[in-house]
């Protein structure tokens, strides 16, 4: 029996009268007039003119339709993790969806929550009901509605996509006219493939609907390997049919792979499911590598002995650390991690190139060689290992970085320390040449030719409905500005 709206607001219509949110006087700065915003990590600043709470769908459809006080763009935010400028408002309007937080209904193989709901809230409730996502990103923190039109990324398992927005069949929108559009994958085929990577474009997603499939138990083990012997053992491990992760030691040669396949049990019910691997290894992720890396930055000054130390850790810690971990039967749920509200001194930041299965190898031993030469050259190097994904071919959102076929990932991560944009310049730079296709949420420092040239006439496709849902540009900030220009030479 579907499970029907619950939680604080209820019983209240969904398209209520207009909250007391939407009059409220914008948060300032303390120094000056002008509004400030930052995303999660806060290595990116805007200036919107408005910031304002949104608590219901009337809610939102007053401030799209009130251009005077909520002046373009008008970019939706959820928990700000994106690492580009997705959800930059400058001159305009930023509206908090995290007021919309409700679960409506969760069915036999589907849920429907507001778009400010938490991934991690509804895969706990899912989980409650034996039921669990097709996709356990790590990223807890996602809002439902980020999920619906958003890239993300996941190692593939076997016979289903890795990106959320693949398994999203539903989605309701506040276009540019202040309508209430409701758009499905039965409906509209072409329009959802559109809007599960419109990023906000096409209207902010106020609720979305999700294919979830019975909660299963998962086998987890790591292996270690030198590049070599990863290499050689790619082909192999692929034809495991299991998903892959990688963790990445560039500067000690090593490669962890973290493989994750169903054991076919209906529900954890059966036996008693292994809670510990997944939090000593997200601990080791969320916690205890940033904070390595941050403190060896700040207190020991001499570059040599500085990466000496990390080195050592990363060799006898953390990659003997994930070579131990391994386990019979645990819950994919619990992959998921809640980061904080607020960040601490232990953040990180990202960046993602996807490149084609067939050239990985390669392209992985260049990256490799290429790295090392950028520390020799600049003295710079990421402090974090460095992160990978092995994702199937899909086709159910417009700028799918895997449209063309099976890819792997190779994602730099760092505690964002100075030097670390102009790596991304060059990284940029590099992962284009070798035909990678990026993340427009979560790779930085993106230029239009590197979006024409990963995603061709798609861009020109995804403009054609932009422009027809949104012919004044209420939606389109100065970053998607910028990538979507013609002839892509920004």
């Amino acid at each position: 029996m579907p499970l029907e709206c619950r939680g604080a607001g209820c019983n209240a219509s969904l398209v209520a009268g207009a909250t007391e949110a939407v009059g409220r006087e914008p948060r300032r700065t303390a120094n000056d007039a002008r509004l400030e915003l930052r995303n999660w990590g806060e290595d990116l600043v805007w200036h919107p003119l408005a910031i304002v709470d949104a608590h219901s769908v009337a809610d939102v459809v007053a401030i799209v339709n009130d251009g005077e006080r909520y002046p373009s763009p008008v970019r939706a935010l959820g928990s700000r993790h994106s690492t580009t400028p997705a959800g930059e408002a400058n001159g305009g309007t930023n509206v908090h969806m995290r007021g919309m937080g409700r679960i409506l209904e969760i069915g036999e193989d589907t849920v429907r929550a507001e778009a400010g709901a938490l991934y991690i809230d509804v895969a706990k409730e899912l989980q409650k009901r034996n039921l669990q996502f097709h996709v356990n990103v790590e990223l807890g923190n996602l809002t439902i509605g980020s999920a619906a039109c958003c890239a993300t990324k996941e190692a593939s398992l076997p016979g289903e996509y890795a990106q959320v927005s693949s398994y999203c069949v539903a989605m309701t929108l506040v276009t540019a006219n202040g309508s209430v559009l409701e758009i499905s994958e039965e409906s509209d085929p072409e329009l959802m493939q559109a809007a599960r990577s419109s990023y906000g474009m096409l209207g902010i997603v106020v609720e979305a609907t999700f294919r979830v499939r019975p909660l299963q138990a998962m086998k987890v083990e790591h292996r270690v390997f030198t590049l070599d012997e990863f290499v050689e053992a790619l082909p192999r491990l692929a034809e495991e049919q299991q998903s892959i992760m990688l963790y990445l030691f560039l500067h000690v040669d090593r490669v962890v792979t973290e493989l994750r396949r169903y054991t076919g049990a209906e529900t954890q019910a059966a036996t008693r499911p292994t809670h510990s691997l997944w939090k000593l290894r997200n601990v080791m992720w969320k916690s205890s590598s940033p904070a390595v890396g941050y403190l060896l930055e700040r207190h020991v000054h001499s570059q040599r002995l500085r990466y000496a130390v990390l080195d050592r850790f990363n060799r006898n810690v953390a990659v003997r650390a994930l070579g131990l971990l391994s386990a019979a039967n645990t819950i994919p749920t619990d992959q998921m991690i809640r980061y904080p509200e607020q960040p601490d001194w232990k953040r990180y930041t990202f960046s993602i190139w996807a490149f084609p299965e067939e050239r990985y190898t390669e392209t992985l031993r260049e990256y490799f060689a290429w790295a090392k030469d950028y520390y020799r050259t600049h003295g710079w190097r990421v402090n974090l290992p460095h992160v990978g994904y092995r994702i199937e071919q899909d086709q159910q959102a417009l700028f799918s970085y895997t449209w063309g076929g099976r890819v792997l990932t190779i994602d730099p991560v760092a505690t964002g320390k100075p030097g670390w944009r102009e790596y991304l310049s060059a990284y940029n730079e590099f992962c284009a040449a070798h035909g990678g296709s990026p993340l427009l949420n979560q790779t930085w420092g993106l230029k239009a030719q590197h979006l024409r040239g990963a995603f061709g006439s798609r861009v020109d496709r995804f403009e054609l409905i932009r422009v027809r849902l949104d012919p004044d540009d209420r939606f389109l900030n100065g970053y998607f500005r910028e990538l979507l220009q013609p002839g892509g030479t920004s």
